[in-house]
């Protein structure tokens, strides 16, 4: 049930708060004050796309924070459970749509994402308007709202065949791929073998073409590179002229006058680094000296070498490490394709008994279906009946289908409002007061069966009055009996039903429109209900007559 709302920055809203029971409450007020931009709140808050246009004009975020109570509700708490979300008595969503698109959006102070939220509003609030009327007119929808009225052991059985039905769509996809493909395969298969054995051959490794074209070029300028480390080390170490000799000797120098300032310190210290780093470079130098050598077979070596490299890479890659990345690639394609696939026969025997596991569900899933049809019929006529349509007959209307994850079967909502009348489908008969009341039907027969325990209906009373709004106004209350409902409606009747009533009014200077709402007191609601009666000029009568409805509920 929903115990609080609160709105900031939405639209013409600049900040509210409303407060809800148990029965049924009603949001008045005149055309465009504001009603409707509260259910639109309501919508987002339960996961509905955010508009930024919603939010306010010189605002940086609109906040909509709604307060539920879900004590009795078992199925929400463990869908909360599932998602890591804190499924105590009380549950809290808070939404907020920035000026820039992004929204943000909050159970128990957890963020989630728009599946989650959408997930868990609709267990929450069933919100009822002319889309719903319009959905109503499609016969693709009509299956979807037959198996909104299926008991739980239903919903399992619909479950258990849209499982099998993703089983089997995805198996007879592979196996029509694996047919497809089994000349195309074996052709594949033969050319990643003569690749991979190709370049396994070539015994290549890692950065080894860079590593040999270094080595190569160093070869190449054997002559410069050896006069270069010899007058290096010359410079440095040299019998006649040593470097390291003029530096040691620098270093004892400024050792021995060290003490007398901080600054020779430092200096000395300098000095002293520079000196064993020479020393150990004139150490490297002497070594590779002694190490270096002309071979002119081992040139001979690396450029065969380089030619079997470069006749794989033309081939297979611009280098050595692209062709060794080619090569795992096509090493993990040719064992998918060789290793611990179904053949052809074991995939089609197993396609075949899913088949039969699948024809044998969708034809439990129609039997049901058929003897949930039957009771939504019988439970509709007797609502129209009560809503001054008892002449009226509903049937649901079966035809086969292909095979999708609904089933084999078509549904059709079909309905006769005069005696004599053939069946028709709704879209060719009903008017917009009979779709209402039509509409208001199935809520009333659903909304004892869902754990939903708040309903919203937007002004699902237009284009009815006299004793066809009474009618309605009394099967809204009636619903409310089951849970909360919240309406908006223009009829006296209606808003007489309700327990309790809010108002919604508008205010506008030079600059800015402010909606804001309060809550009716007894003697209020009978003003207001009177100018619904009379119009802006409320006379006695149109009082009384206000009296009169309240003292009826």
């Amino acid at each position: 049930m929903l115990l609080e709302i609160s709105i900031r920055h939405f639209a013409i809203i600049e900040n509210i708060s409303l407060h809800f029971d148990n029965g049924m409450t009603v949001l008045t007020g005149e055309t465009g004050a504001g009603k409707s931009i509260i259910i639109d709140a309501m919508n987002m808050m339960l996961g509905a796309r955010a508009n930024s246009d919603a939010v306010r004009h010189g605002a940086q975020k609109a906040e909509i924070e709604g307060l539920f109570d879900i004590s009795h509700k078992a199925s929400l708490k463990q869908l909360l459970v599932e998602n890591g979300i804190d499924s105590s008595g009380e549950l809290i969503i808070r939404r907020e749509i920035h000026s820039n698109g992004r929204s943000v959006s909050r159970i128990n102070g957890q963020m989630v994402n728009l599946s989650v939220l959408k997930e868990v509003g609709q267990q929450l609030v069933d919100i009822h308007g002319q889309h719903d009327q319009e959905e109503l007119m499609k016969p693709s929808q009509h299956i979807v709202m037959l198996d909104q009225f299926g008991s739980k052991e239903f919903q399992e059985i619909k479950k258990n065949y849209q499982n099998l039905f993703d089983d089997y769509k995805e198996l007879r996809k592979r196996v029509l791929l694996q047919k497809k493909n089994e000349n195309d395969n074996k052709a594949r298969i033969e050319m990643l073998a003569y690749q991979i054995s190709e370049i396994e051959s070539a015994d290549l490794k890692t950065n080894e073409d860079e590593l040999l074209q270094e080595e190569r070029h160093r070869i190449m300028n054997h002559k410069k590179i050896a006069d270069a480390l010899a007058e290096t080390y010359h410079q440095l170490d040299d019998d006649e002229f040593s470097s390291l000799s003029h530096i040691r000797s620098a270093m004892n120098e400024i050792d021995s006058i060290e003490s007398y300032d901080s600054r020779y310190q430092e200096i000395s210290k300098d000095i002293q680094e520079s000196y064993y780093v020479l020393e150990d470079v004139t150490k490297r130098l002497s070594d590779i000296i002694d190490d270096l050598d002309y071979d002119p077979n081992r040139l001979l070596s690396i450029d065969s070498r380089l030619d079997v490299i470069n006749t794989i890479t033309r081939k297979y890659g611009g280098t050595v490490n692209d062709v060794l990345d080619y090569l795992i690639n096509i090493q993990k394609e040719y064992q998918l394709l060789t290793v611990g696939d179904e053949t052809m026969d074991d995939s089609e025997a197993r396609l075949k008994k899913l088949e039969q596991s699948l024809l044998s569900a969708v034809k439990t899933l129609s039997q049901k279906r058929h003897d949930i049809a039957k009771t939504l019929e019988k439970n509709i006529k007797q609502e129209l009946k009560d809503l001054y349509m008892e002449k009226a007959e509903f049937k649901v209307v079966f035809s086969e289908s292909k095979f999708n994850r609904l089933g084999n079967e078509n549904v059709t909502f079909y309905i006769s409002t005069n005696p004599g009348e053939s069946f028709k489908p709704l879209i060719k008969v009903a008017s917009g007061g009979e779709l209402s009341r039509l509409m208001l039907a199935i809520k009333t027969v659903f909304s004892k069966s869902l754990e939903r325990t708040s309903i919203v209906f937007d002004e699902v009373d237009t284009g009815v009055s006299g004793r066809v709004a009474q009618a309605i106004a009394e099967k809204i209350h009636l619903i409310s009996q089951h849970g909360q409902v919240l309406a908006i409606s223009h009829l006296p009747q209606v808003i007489a039903k309700a327990d309790h009533q809010f108002f919604i009014e508008k205010t506008s200077d030079n600059t800015s429109t402010v909606s804001t709402v309060r809550l009716l007191n007894t003697d209020e609601r009978i003003e207001e209900i009177a100018k619904m009666l009379a119009g802006n000029d409320v006379t006695d009568t149109a009082r009384a007559q206000a009296k009169e409805l309240l003292n009826k509920k």
